[in-house]
C-alpha cells in the first residue's frame, strides 16, 4: 500500500473502490451498447441525446458554410 493511501481513512478507501467498480460496470454496459450490430452508425447509438447533438452539429455546419451576402 502506498504512503498516501495509509493516510486515507478506511471508509474513504472503501467508497472509492466501490465507485470504481460501478464505473467499470457502466463502461462494460456502454461497450455492449456501442458494439451491438443494430444498423445504426456509432455516432447515433447513444440515443436521442446523440441524435439531437448530431442534428445541431449538422445545422451549425451548414449555416457556417453558407456565404454571407454583401450589402
Amino acid at each position: 500500500m502506498s504512503h498516501e493511501m495509509k493516510k486515507v481513512p478506511v471508509v474513504a478507501r472503501r467508497a472509492f473502490s466501490s465507485s470504481a467498480g460501478q464505473l467499470r460496470n457502466r463502461i462494460r454496459e456502454a461497450q455492449k451498447l456501442f458494439q451491438e450490430d443494430n444498423g445504426l452508425p456509432v455516432h447515433l447509438k447513444g440515443g436521442s441525446r446523440d441524435v439531437l447533438l448530431y442534428r445541431a452539429t449538422m445545422t451549425l455546419t451548414l449555416a457556417a458554410s453558407m456565404p454571407q451576402k454583401k450589402a
